[in-house]
This record gives C-alpha cells, structure tokens and sequence, in this order.
C-alpha cells in the first residue's frame, strides 16, 4: 500500500478518542450455551475481556499535552456509539482491534467516517493485513505505534498525513530500552477493572507457527528496568495495591534480567500474572525469587498431549525436545508457590480422534492450578495461515468474526470438522467439570501453601 500524502485536507482538530474493541464473542453456539456452564472457562474468558489495551495507553502517552484526549472501551458505549462520538466533538478516533472483531471495527469506522471523524486503525489485525485496513479507514498503523506516533500527530495537526505510518522503517533495537512517556493509567475507569496491564517484553523468538503476536508487531525485545519501575509507580499511585497482568508474550527468556525484574517487582506491593515457556522452572534462582515476588500464576503453552504434535511447531523445535519433561517441570514451578495455568491447542495435523481422551488424561497427570484449552486457528501473518490458505483448508465460511480460538476455521488433516468440533465441546465439559475443577482449586491451594513469605 503507497504512503502518499493526502493534500489539501485542513488541520484535524486536536480532540481525540481511543477506542478498544476488547475480548471475543464465540459463534459455536453449543459451546457458548456450555460455557455459562463452566466456570473456570468463563473466568479467565472475562479477565481477558476486561483487560484495558495498553497500547493505546501507550499511544496517548504520546500525544502533546494541548491535545484534548479520552479512552473508552466500546462494549461500554451505546449502540449508536458512532453518533455519541461524534456528537462529543472527537475528531479523531484511534481504534485497536484484534482479528475477531475487526469487522465490527471496519463497520464502526464506515458510520464515524460519514460523520465526518477521521478514523485511525492499528494492532495485531492492521498490522499484518494493512492493505486490508486501508480499505476501511482513513489511516493505518502498523506494527508499534508509540515509534511513529509522533509523526503522525504532527502530519494530522498540518494537515497533511499518510495513509500508512509503518514502524518498522523507524524501529531499532535499541529503542525499546529508552526512556519513554509512562502510559497514561490516568485515563482509565478504575471501578471497570480488576487488573492492569504492564509490558515487560515484546515478541517471542520462539515463533510458533500458529502464533500472531511473536513477529507481527516487534521482534524480541525486553523493556529497561528503570522504564519498568517508572510504569509501576504510575500504577501505584492510581492503585495503591493492584493485581498486574503483563502484556507480554514470553517473559522470563533472559533468566538473568528476568531475576532482576521479579526483585523489581518484590519491591512493590502488588499481585500480577505473566506468560513464559516452560524453562522457567530450570533456573531455580528465579523459581525461589518468584513465589516471594507475588506471583500468582504463569500461564505456559504446553500446546498438546501429543508429542507428534509438537514436532514442527516452532522454528528450532524448542518445544517438541522438552516435552517429555513438562511434569517435572510443572510440579517444580508449582512446589514454589506459582500456580501455572496450562494451555493445549487442539486441531493440528498430527491429532486424530484419539486426541481428546488423551489431552484429557495428560492434563489430569500433570495436576495444573488451572487450564486453557482452544482451537487452533490460523491467524493472519501466521505461517500456519500461509500453510493451510496453501493447502486450499481454510473454510470458506469462516470470517475473521469466528477467528475466537473456540471456533473451527479450518478442514483438520485426520478427522471431519463436525469431529473435531464434537471432540472439542466434548473435551471442555470434562475438563471444566465440578470434579476437575474443584481438583484444580485443591491444586492452587497447594500453591498458596508453598508459597515462600
């Protein structure tokens, strides 16, 4: 997509709203109707939902002061939340959505953009298909904002902008480790939330083939420490004792710096939540420190029950050599006070109809605090989307709406769809079943127990 310039537009007025699309609605209406049933699905299903987008925080944390700014999220609004807006007097609206509700989004932008709002869209969706976007906005961001934002601003205030702000022809390694503006925690509702979002990291180098978020927006990069403590504080001060989820896709790679980051955290009366891979329980120096740290749970891809499975599923098969190893290493996480929340993907191309009793027996032997379970689903900017749209298997009717983790978007290579969707539904009601679930509870109690004071 060309990043001409638009001429003979007037300056934007400076009034500006971010608005998140946040969290997901399931099309399977089986498994919609089964899960108002299981409690553990439900509940982490709404923490992700009501997770604020710390990425346009971090956006507004770049805009000049004389700018007159807001952030909402849009399931709060109205449903002519195009007319509300526009009857506020925003002239701009910066949207972040991800693939399942980016229809919604393109929708929305249409009716603000007949009303006359200048419509910005950014995040995971935008930046892997930004052609796509254009079709449906006035600007596109692509991959980390807060690098061109600033530019963008500037162009919006002259008058004169692009379609097209792509950071990847201003990003360097090192940028990531200065010191930037603190996202702005100010402008959220507190009474909505029951966590907020830190990033530590960004990326993963692991680059599993479903996985959207390892390469899209950045590469691998870790956050300086003094940056780190400087968005806590600001946290702090709006939170006296919050509960923190850090918006990361992998955070303990680095064992070193990462030792360094949980005593940061130590320091802070605080609970939080993280994502890792399952080499967190070889360093036991950072086992010990995490517990002590408030640490409640991390959550690690364990992908599948399957060791064929694993085989292929990232670039060095980093996975698939520790398989074999993932109870010890779940219960030595566990014995040190952190519940870990295990996720299995179901439907790749090695699981056949066998697969669903045998997730469910492995996840009962490795005793887990807690458990996700999903769908695999190819995401665009994926290779296992580039594999399968190769492969003719993408469904036809499956839309970027079923793109949830819960619905099936694709033909499965050893069993029929209504198999695979059957096995699935199947699978949750074991897995979240009073007797599990309660046994799971059992589990992080265990946890809370041996946890170090």
């Amino acid at each position: 997509m060309p990043a001409t310039h638009l001429s003979a537009a007037p300056p934007v007025r400076k009034r500006l709203l971010f608005l998140a699309m946040s969290g997901v609605r399931v099309f399977d209406q089986e498994l919609l109707a089964l899960g108002l049933t299981l409690p553990g699905f439900v509940e982490r299903s709404r923490v992700i939902a009501s997770l604020p987008s710390l990425g346009l925080l971090t956006l507004a944390a770049h805009t000049p002061a004389e700018w007159d700014i807001a952030y909402r999220e849009h399931d709060a609004m109205p449903p002519d939340a195009a007319r509300t807006i526009a009857s506020e007097g925003f002239a701009v609206v910066a949207i972040s959505s991800l693939t399942a509700r980016i229809d919604e989004a393109y929708a929305l932008s249409r009716e603000l953009r007949a009303l006359g709002v200048l419509v910005i869209i950014g995040g995971l969706h935008a930046s892997a298909l930004p052609e796509e976007a254009a079709a449906h906005c006035d600007i596109v961001v692509k991959g980390e904002g807060e690098l061109v934002w600033p530019r963008l601003v500037a162009d919006l205030e002259r008058g004169n902008w692009r379609r097209l702000y792509d950071s990847a022809t201003h990003s360097t390694p090192s940028q990531f480790h200065e010191v930037l503006p603190v996202p702005r925690y100010d402008l959220l509702d507190l009474e909505r939330y029951n966590r907020l979002t830190l990033q530590t990291t960004r990326g993963c180098p692991l680059h599993c083939s479903f996985c959207a978020a390892s390469r899209t927006i950045s590469p691998y990069r870790k956050k300086a420490l003094n940056q780190v403590r400087r968005e806590l504080e600001a946290i702090l001060a709006l939170w006296p004792r919050p509960f923190i989820e850090l918006a990361d896709d992998n955070t303990f790679v680095d064992k070193a710096w990462s030792r360094e980051l949980v005593a940061l955290l130590a320091d802070h009366p605080l609970k939080w939540f993280t994502e890792s891979d399952i080499s967190l329980a070889d360093d036991e120096a950072l086992l010990r420190s995490l517990g002590r740290s408030g640490c409640a749970q991390v959550l690690i891809g364990l992908e599948s029950a399957s060791s064929e499975s694993m085989r292929d599923l990232d670039t060095r098969n980093w996975k698939s050599k520790r398989h074999r190893d993932y109870a010890d290493k779940v219960r030595r996480i566990q014995d040190h006070g952190v519940s870990v929340n295990g996720c299995f993907v179901i439907g790749f191309d090695h699981d056949g109809p066998d697969i669903f009793e045998r997730t469910l027996d492995y996840i009962d032997s490795l005793d887990l605090a807690e458990v996700q379970i999903t769908l695999l689903t190819p995401f665009p900017g994926t290779s296992l989307r580039q594999k399968l749209a190769a492969e003719s298997r993408l469904l036809p009717d499956a839309g970027w709406s079923q793109h949830t983790l819960f619905d099936l978007t694709f033909r499965p290579a050893r069993m029929t769809v209504e198999a695979l969707k059957s096995g699935f539904h199947n699978l949750m009601r074991a897995v979240y079943s009073d007797e599990r679930t309660s046994r799971r509870r059992k589990t992080f109690q265990h946890c809370i127990r041996h946890r170090p004071s």
